[in-house]
């Protein structure tokens, strides 16, 4: 393989545009030179003609002098150095190289940063050692260049590579996420914090209030993503679990617990890990076929992706990694997965609550309800979910079962556990903004202008609290005008002329006209 030209025009890309003529480099190059069955990364790196090195939203352009060695080492140098540790890349670049070809590929440069990273990925990710002895060098090595990507606080060192294992997961489940501007932001921003500052000047009692109607108008979200109504007290009941996130143990047992409590009553659905293929998309009107738009993972590999899940969230929690990157990946990670026949999509939106509840990232006693927040930016959220499937795609090979299912036929369990789950956690992160800026202050508003409305009623009629209460549900039902039914059967006590200081006063008030 070394001695291959590795180089691609980028003319011959049809997915996307080139900022300008030049050639693929790093990872792209490899993955259509080699034909590995993986998508290209989501940004590209080239090789421009002009003396100019600049980035854009899809390329990393480079000069020149930045132009790799036309070797596979050459080409892998690059890529690590400038496009950061993509896993699924080596795992499928591995599986088509024999053992003689990896060491005489680490031979080249021994002790080379980037030669130890190879080494390591190799025996890490194939369980497989090389016949090359341990390095005797003092200096170790990031596996992760944090610079690129976000890697683990606490990395564990591997004397015989000198390489810092820095990865936020393990073997069976390692999601990583690139270093992009809008995160670093968010990060700097301190959400939390924000959040805080916002409530302190909130009176205690409109707070408790506010969180209580926050985790049912979330519970009513997520039901609704899914296009449910599953009436009020199964609304209720899943926002007292939400309002409990990160209180429990996150493992099997609860997971479980949850499937049973977002299926209750349903007895037509399997309860527990699918022992089946699984699909979302839609069937074909006329024969029934399935049409994907999202394959999950094979039943038989279910059991050992959802393990190394909740490994890699224990190693999270303990590295003290951040508590949005880290949701980011587990959260997602499972509704890729989507071990459960039904369910997966509650749940997914559940273990964001928990994991930033569990690592202390959500204020005590608040919530953000990220749920009510994805179904106001749908269409983005439908964007981070389809940035990891559509691509997958063309590289899942299937077939259509007698249930109009879909089976699987090749082994695509990497594809669910070393996925780039930056699209989502740019997402989830926009989310918790969101409900920082217009859900949760909005609620508190409309508390504060039901709580002076419902005052100036008492005040003004002598009207009884119950009452109060039912009279401004009337008028909300009414777009602020209280219904001829109303005014006959439930208010008869009230005159036209208090009917109408009534109605002024409610648009006042709770419209602000």
């Amino acid at each position: 393989m070394q001695n291959e030209t590795y180089s691609t025009d980028v003319r011959l890309l049809t997915e996307t545009d080139a900022p300008e003529p030049g050639m693929l480099a790093g990872y792209s190059a490899l993955i259509l030179r080699n034909n590995l069955p993986l998508p290209l990364p989501p940004r590209l790196a080239m090789i421009g003609f002009k003396h100019k090195k600049y980035s854009t939203q899809n390329w990393m352009v480079f000069t020149p002098r930045h132009k790799p060695e036309e070797t596979l080492y050459g080409h892998l140098e690059f890529a690590l150095k400038y496009e950061g540790v993509n896993l699924l890349f080596f795992k499928k670049l591995f599986e088509k190289m024999n053992r003689e070809e990896v060491t005489a590929l680490i031979s080249l440069e021994y002790s080379g940063i980037y030669s130890r990273k190879i080494w390591f990925l190799y025996e890490w990710l194939m369980q497989n050692l090389l016949p090359v002895p341990d390095l005797k060098i003092k200096a170790a090595v990031p596996l992760i260049d944090e610079k690129i990507q976000f890697a683990s606080p606490r990395g564990v060192s591997s004397a015989r590579h000198r390489i810092i294992n820095n990865l936020p997961g393990d073997r069976n489940f390692s999601p990583l996420i690139f270093k992009t501007e809008k995160i670093e932001q968010y990060i700097n921003q301190n959400l939390p914090a924000e959040l805080t500052s916002y409530v302190k000047e909130i009176k205690k009692e409109v707070l408790l209030r506010a969180s209580s109607y926050l985790l049912l108008k979330d519970s009513r979200a997520s039901f609704a993503i899914e296009s449910e109504s599953p009436g009020e007290n199964r609304e209720i009941q899943w926002g007292e679990i939400l309002g409990r996130a990160g209180r429990e143990t996150l493992d099997f047992s609860l997971l479980n617990k949850l499937q049973d409590t977002v299926l209750e009553g349903n007895r037509f659905i399997k309860r527990g890990f699918r022992t089946d293929g699984g699909f979302i998309g839609i069937h074909d009107r006329y024969t029934g076929s399935p049409i994907p738009e999202h394959i999950s993972a094979r039943h038989d590999d279910i059991e050992e992706l959802m393990t190394g899940l909740l490994d890699a969230y224990r190693k999270m929690r303990a590295d003290n990694f951040h508590p949005v990157l880290a949701a980011g990946m587990i959260a997602f990670g499972f509704v890729f997965i989507h071990p459960y026949e039904d369910g997966n999509g509650r749940i997914h939106r559940y273990l964001i609550h928990h994991l930033l509840a569990e690592f202390g990232y959500s204020p005590a006693g608040m919530i953000f309800p990220v749920s009510e927040a994805m179904i106001n930016k749908i269409t983005d959220y439908k964007k981070a979910l389809e940035s990891f499937s559509r691509p997958l795609l063309k590289f899942i090979e299937w077939k259509k079962t007698d249930d109009n299912n879909v089976e699987v036929l090749n082994d695509t369990a990497d594809y669910y556990r070393y996925f780039d789950a930056t699209d989502q956690t740019e997402f989830l992160f926009e989310c918790i903004s969101y409900t920082i800026s217009k859900v949760i202050p909005a609620e508190v508003h409309y508390l504060q202008k039901y709580d002076a409305f419902s005052n100036w009623l008492i005040a003004e009629f002598g009207l009884p609290q119950k009452m109060t209460s039912l009279l401004i549900r009337f008028l909300e039902q009414g777009g602020g005008k209280l219904s001829k039914r109303a005014r006959i059967k439930v208010f008869p006590q009230l005159p036209e002329n208090e009917i109408q200081k009534i109605e002024a006063k409610y648009s006042t008030v709770m419209v602000g006209e």
